[in-house]
């Protein structure tokens, strides 16, 4: 039977943790950066007639995130310069991250990559850094701050946060600059981190755990980098290689997947207005519905049963849009395909972030959640960019079968980890019995 706490709607956590308010916002805050980066600025570039190959190019400067966990072990060990003293370590990190992103923002903005695009380069760097370093810190501070097993709801609140930020900085960034221009809807999202940096003063700050790194502890970089890793494959034991192997496969076929939807709805001649309305305004409300099933059928049917889930329903969900590239059709097929993917693909991203989060310590949470989302994303990224090759070769309707089977191997793996999990907990069942008897 779940705790009684577990029982209150979402409302009624808002109201009575003040962790979680300040969860959506820091949330909202951390969905701003990336597109910015990436989607929306390929549309001022391309409105500045930037070579389509700097725009290829540019794109790149997302792998900030990707590699976000070679300096994610310092913001575990130092404290923010003078922030830290105020703050928090957690907090002091936070804001100054947030700080960075709105003046990389502010620096984009004033930039024109039509007569000086060197610029617009430098800052997007900038911004690419300073984000993915919010990240690091945001998820450091969850993970530290949550309250005993709530886990699965601070992510479901994070979520919902990240996804209004997205929608913020991809269909309300393109509006305001279409109305305004882009110096101003640049601005206005360097303004709207303020949300973010606002929760994280509301926030606490939380307990330093007992272990935690001291700066005094100073070690070399490759030492730094892999002390985190080195700390979870000892804990996690025999287990450490087939868990990081489940989650670096987890999302793969989603990654490969999402590559080749656009071209395809381009493909079948949806109109602009209904792929925006499906993918960004339906879809939003969709992927909050996933996000809050994720959070109420953690807590209730355990973290195992609920991953193994999450990665069926994810792989399988690919295949609604197998059928969509079969038959294309009336607009209600394209909306009822493009929501089961997006349903099932935020569900299992919300169940992986809280399993990945049950994994770190609390000293190091910030670092390992970081190796853990890199693992997660790179292979995945790296494969998507073969995926116009195969649909070249086999065609949209079999690409997507053919991701949805990705997904089995995975499946398979997580099935054998959940039998591990249960064997383990049955033998320290046990063994507890057994010292109880002899007490």
């Amino acid at each position: 039977m779940p705790a009684e706490s577990e029982k209150h709607s979402f409302l009624a956590h808002l109201r009575a943790d003040r962790r979680f308010p300040a969860m959506v916002g820091l949330g909202f805050s951390s969905g701003i950066p990336y597109l910015l980066i990436y989607v929306t600025q390929s549309a001022w570039l391309s409105e500045a007639k930037a070579p389509i190959e700097i725009i290829g190019m540019l794109s790149e400067l997302t792998l900030a995130y990707k590699f976000k966990f070679l300096w994610a072990p310092f913001l575990d060990q130092y404290d923010a310069p003078l922030l830290g003293r105020l703050l928090g370590r957690r907090r002091g990190w936070i804001v100054a991250s947030q700080i960075g992103v709105a003046l990389s923002l502010a620096g984009i903005a004033f930039g024109d990559p039509a007569s000086w695009l060197a610029w617009t380069i430098i800052a997007s760097f900038a911004l690419g850094f300073a984000g993915a370093t919010q990240d690091v810190t945001i998820d450091g501070w969850r993970i530290n701050a949550a309250p005993e097993g709530k886990q699965a709801l601070m992510n479901s609140f994070s979520e919902m946060g990240w996804r209004v930020g997205t929608l913020c900085s991809g269909a309300g960034a393109l509006i305001l600059a279409d109305r305004y221009g882009w110096r101003a809807s640049y601005l206005a999202m360097a303004a709207l981190i303020s949300v973010g940096a606002v929760s994280c003063l509301f926030a606490p700050e939380p307990e330093p755990p007992a272990d935690a790194p001291l700066a005094q502890e100073r070690k070399s970089f490759i030492d730094s980098v892999l002390a985190p890793a080195q700390e979870m494959m000892f804990r996690l034991g025999p287990i450490a290689i087939p868990i990081l192997v489940m989650i670096a496969g987890f999302r793969m076929p989603g990654y490969i997947s999402n590559a080749m939807a656009m071209p395809l709805f381009e493909a079948l001649h949806y109109s602009k207005t209904d792929i925006a309305t499906v993918t960004k305004l339906f879809g939003f409300w969709v992927a909050i519905g996933g996000t809050l099933l994720s959070g109420f059928l953690v807590p209730r049917i355990g973290m195992m049963p609920s991953l193994l889930l999450g990665t069926i329903s994810a792989s399988a969900s690919h295949l609604a849009l197998a059928y969509l590239a079969a038959h294309g059709g009336e607009f209600w097929v394209f909306a009822t395909a493009v929501s089961i993917d997006g349903f099932a693909g935020a569900f299992a991203t919300i169940v992986l972030i809280t399993y990945m989060s049950s994994l770190t310590s609390s000293a190091l949470a910030a670092s390992q959640y970081a190796l853990m989302t890199s693992l997660c994303a790179l292979p995945g990224s790296l494969l998507a960019g073969s995926s116009g090759f195969l649909v070249k070769h086999l065609g949209f309707e079999h690409f997507f079968i053919a991701t949805s089977l990705i997904g089995v191997p995975v499946a398979l793996l997580c099935l054998a980890l959940w039998r591990e999990e249960t064997r383990r907990m049955r033998s320290y069942e046990a063994t507890e019995l057994r010292v109880d008897g002899h007490a």
